[in-house]
């Protein structure tokens, strides 16, 4: 009887990955917070779980033969956050404060996630071994 990862390990796989590219994101944005005019990104989690539990892709213009296709990702679900602060002149929308509390709750959810797929690789290890 072959294993289901996707039934064993449910909806965790997926966040794990989302988290990771949203921690990319944000720390993105932190580390641009002097750059003038960069625009704050962020990733609507819910949007990014859809495509990549559903397995959507999407698609990129090829202009050669020789190109790489545009596959499965959470690249197109990166989003302009609107600035919680007026523009100070330099066309810099980054809200300091803003990215670290934003990248803390990311960090707790994802080692929330890894805690969550831990227990399911561990209680699958056991059912495997007759524990």
């Amino acid at each position: 009887m072959a294993i289901n990862f996707d039934n064993a390990l449910g909806i965790h796989q997926y966040s794990v990955g989302v988290r990771e590219r949203r921690a990319e994101v944000l720390a993105s944005n932190i580390a641009n917070a002097d750059t003038p005019g960069f625009k704050a990104k962020d990733l609507s989690f819910k949007d990014a779980l859809a495509s990549a539990t559903q397995g959507t892709s999407f698609n990129l213009s090829k202009t050669s033969e020789r190109h790489i296709s545009g596959g499965r990702g959470i690249a197109s679900d990166v989003q302009f956050r609107v600035p919680n602060q007026p523009d100070t002149g330099d066309g810099n929308t980054v809200d300091v404060q803003t990215e670290r509390a934003s990248f803390m709750q990311n960090s707790m959810e994802y080692q929330a996630s890894l805690s969550f797929l831990s227990s399911k690789i561990s209680t699958m290890r056991k059912a495997i071994k007759g524990q």
